[in-house]
């Protein structure tokens, strides 16, 4: 699906992101500015951004960040690491505009380029030769005596952690309205098949392919016998509930960047959430070849890449195992 997203105003228009605070990560910017305008681009940028790249471009737009910051672009190009994606995120997931990451930071999941790719990636975006795809995110609640007190969102994950480090949080785990465990623990993280190879992976959870529809828990350090991560359908309802009588109290992280105070007693649903994230692709590359580059995999040995040539050459037919 090619976008097609025109600014109001009949220019193609593209915000840029970037985590300023690297020199590194201005640098790119700048050059992804300066080209993208040569190419008669609109560039967009955030006003502190901006002020920090004092770039003197023609058709500049200088906006405030907000949810309507990406409004009229075709695409957003962000420059960092994933948490600068995630930032984005926030900007684009209530118009739908899709996010394209170029990589500056350590793994880099949700980024589709890495920064030696940059000619790359702005012939890609000039040329609108790229995809995009919807991944799901999480709708979390947070609840206090049966009464509404927060209400936010997550792309990777929604993790209800102890407050205190030597304190334990005593929660309760529930499933679509039934209690399935209770645990004293470090926490418990709640996420998407997006956010599998995030802070669900360093908490041992599974990783999940991210076309594939469901939600994820997680215990982290729980003390209990039954402590498994878990995969539940995408129409389920999870649950966390800090216990009354627990000494500790928690706290809620919504990708790192949102926090809510959990007393005991509240309680934290999480649930599908109805507006997706769109992060664009410019390869199509299986996720197994993802995983394997960014985690440098080793698969030397594998008997495959010997077949498929034989059987482009003809030696075996297709259906040779």
């Amino acid at each position: 699906m090619t976008p097609t997203q025109a600014d109001p105003r009949g220019s193609r228009r593209v915000l840029v992101v970037a985590h300023t605070g690297r020199e590194e990560a201005r640098k790119v910017a700048s050059r992804v500015c300066r080209a993208l305008a040569q190419h008669g681009l609109a560039v967009r940028l955030l006003a502190d951004e901006a002020a920090e790249l004092t770039l003197d471009l023609p058709d500049l737009d200088v906006v405030h960040p907000g949810p309507a910051a990406s409004a009229g672009c075709e695409i957003v190009v962000v420059v960092g690491g994933d948490g600068t994606i995630l930032r984005a995120a926030e900007l684009t997931r209530e118009t739908g505009t899709p996010l394209l990451g170029v990589n500056l930071g350590h793994v880099g999941f949700l980024a589709e380029a890495e920064h030696d790719d940059v000619e790359f990636t702005i012939d890609a975006v000039v040329a609108q030769q790229y995809t995009s795809e919807e991944r799901l995110t999480l709708e979390v609640r947070v609840y206090r005596d049966g009464e509404l007190v927060a209400e936010t969102w997550a792309l990777n994950e929604a993790s209800v952690e102890k407050a205190a480090r030597e304190r334990m949080l005593e929660v309760v785990v529930e499933v679509d309205g039934r209690p399935l465990s209770r645990w004293g623990c470090d926490g418990v993280v709640c996420a998407t098949p997006t956010g599998s190879t995030a802070y669900n992976f360093s908490a041992g959870g599974p990783i999940v392919w991210p076309d594939v529809e469901a939600l994820l828990l997680v215990p982290i350090s729980a003390h209990a016998l039954f402590a498994r991560p878990l995969v539940a359908a995408p129409s389920s309802v999870l649950a966390v509930e800090v216990q009354e009588r627990t000494d500790g109290v928690g706290v809620l992280w919504c990708d790192g960047r949102r926090t809510v105070d959990l007393p005991p007693g509240a309680r934290v649903e999480v649930r599908r959430g109805r507006t997706p994230v769109r992060l664009v692709r410019l390869h199509q590359a299986p996720f197994t070849d993802r995983l394997v580059a960014k985690f440098d995999l080793p698969v030397t040995g594998w008997r495959g890449a010997a077949e498929r040539r034989r059987r482009s050459n003809g030696v075996l037919p297709e259906d040779t195992a």
